[in-house]
């Protein structure tokens, strides 16, 4: 059996090709002659002067005459059907957008989600670098290493608060937005185009509940004793970073990580499309 799987890449021509599609001819009989032509006894047109010669008239720009040059771009393309719209493509994009969030919400909020995997583990702040390895350096590693969980930790309680904030954005993509996403072909094109738009109001509305967060896991109290007393050291660079600040964006940098993985798995992956949308427009193997 034919395999057929209508990648987001394929997409990408269906949307800027279309407009061109009424001039290159597609979807419409590119033999645009009103010459008459002969039938053969076997029932096949004959080419206009060619005595009376069997002649195949789809010179293959049109496959299989539909009308819709979307459709048929992606039918000469991928060398199959292929029935879905471009907003039934935009909701495809928003589809795998809110399973993904789903998912990466769910493993950000479990326990150790953020500190025990190494790719979006909340470190020190880059310009208190050289507080943390100076407190190690006189016996305060336990506190160093105290609030680099605090803060992970409050990055996880926090993230359970993410998901509403992401699909409220999801929600309002239009199908533009879909179009600037399927020209791209990045696997995670639609979760970095999230990220461009969305970062500064989900940071704004996150704030709140990462501030909390690090209330509750005593973040800011193990920061405050870090800043105390390092700034108390002679002729050091005084470090006043802005906690709340600093992890919800390390936080929400780490949610879109997660979700942009989904996206890749299910661009990738047939046994992760788990909707209709998802399989008409993604593929069903």
């Amino acid at each position: 059996m034919k395999i057929i799987q209508v990648s987001i890449t394929v997409l990408s021509l269906t949307i800027f090709q279309t407009l061109n599609a009424q001039k290159i001819g597609i979807g419409t009989n590119t033999n645009t002659t009103n010459t008459p032509t002969q039938t053969n006894t076997s029932g096949g047109k004959v080419l206009p002067g060619t005595g009376g010669t069997p002649a195949n008239t789809n010179t293959g720009s049109n496959t299989k005459g539909s009308g819709n040059g979307v459709v048929d771009i992606i039918e000469n393309v991928v060398g199959g059907s292929s029935n879905f719209t471009q907003s039934e493509a935009a909701s495809a994009i928003k589809e795998a957008l809110s399973a993904g969030v789903t998912v990466g919400v769910n493993k950000a909020s479990a326990t150790d989600g953020f500190f025990k995997n190494q790719m979006i583990k909340i470190l020190f702040p880059k310009e208190a670098q050289v507080a943390e390895n100076t407190l190690r350096q006189i016996g305060l590693g336990s506190l160093t290493d105290n609030f680099v969980k605090s803060m992970n930790r409050a990055a996880e309680g926090a993230s359970k608060q993410a998901a509403p904030i992401f699909l409220n954005s999801i929600k309002q993509m239009t199908i533009n937005d879909a179009i600037n996403i399927v020209s791209n072909q990045q696997p995670d094109a639609a979760t970095q185009f999230l990220q461009r738009t969305t970062t500064e109001p989900l940071v704004s509305s996150f704030k709140p509940a990462i501030k909390t967060a690090l209330d509750k896991t005593l973040a800011t109290k193990y920061w405050g004793d870090i800043t105390s007393r390092y700034n108390k050291i002679p002729f050091v660079k005084k470090v006043n970073t802005d906690l709340p600040d600093y992890v919800t964006r390390k936080a929400v940098t780490g949610l879109f990580y997660l979700i942009g993985q989904e996206e890749a798995k299910i661009r990738k992956d047939p046994a992760s499309r788990t909707t209709e949308i998802l399989k008409k427009v993604f593929g069903k193997k």
